[in-house]
């Protein structure tokens, strides 16, 4: 029996939380649906969240009656108007990707998974107010031909076909940023060249989830 998507979206904000990705009322996640999306509630901390906690929300940004949706509710409305193939989006505040986040560069090649996000870096947004149309601009173009991105002094996005695709992409992108600051500590970081990171790619191509949901890399 498949789950609907406020059961898809409270269990996925469930376990973002049970992986430390997301702790107290941060982060928030959505849903692409016929005529709008549905999107986790404004400060709502995770372990008082039902299924009836989540908000529809129209493309034009009109909430159901009642309910007040994320802060962050434009660039996930913005994402998935700007990308047809995605129909989820996962933001975060997990500690890597947003310490990283705070140091404000791009994740280059250092790893050859990098090419799962869908290029040769994992892009860093320039920082823009919480909440705000410039912070979902700025999301929407540091998205172009990735999975997911940083966010400056505030966090990551992660996006996918579905809710479980864009679950696994956080947790890479998490994963990715704690071996990079890892390194960080050890000095001079030793990066794939352009030439290892075509071949990856040519890799990666009808291996597993990632040769369906990667972007074509810009």
């Amino acid at each position: 029996m498949s789950l609907s998507p406020a059961q898809q979206l409270l269990a996925v904000t469930q376990q973002l939380a049970q992986l430390g990705l997301n702790k107290g009322t941060s982060g928030n996640v959505s849903v692409r649906l016929d005529d709008g999306l549905l999107i986790t509630p404004s400060g709502v901390p995770v372990e008082a969240l039902t299924t009836h906690s989540m908000v529809f929300l129209d493309w034009e940004g009109v909430a159901e009656s009642g309910k007040k949706p994320s802060s962050e509710w434009r660039f996930h409305r913005d994402i998935l108007q700007a990308r047809p193939e995605v129909n989820a989006v996962v933001h975060t505040h997990s500690m890597f990707a947003t310490t990283m986040a705070c140091h404000g560069t791009d994740i280059p090649a250092f790893h050859y998974m990098i090419a799962a996000i869908g290029g040769d870096d994992i892009r860093c947004a320039p920082y823009a107010l919480f909440g705000t149309q410039a912070l979902s601009e700025v999301a929407v173009q540091a998205l172009v031909g990735r999975q997911a991105c940083l966010l400056a002094q505030h966090g990551m996005i992660a996006v996918g076909h579905d809710l479980q695709r864009a679950l696994a992409t956080a947790v890479e992108v998490e994963q990715l940023c704690e071996q990079y600051w890892r390194l960080l500590q050890l000095g001079l970081v030793k990066r794939l060249s352009a030439e290892q990171m075509r071949a990856v790619h040519a890799q990666f191509v009808g291996y597993g989830q990632w040769h369906s949901t990667r972007a074509s890399s810009s």
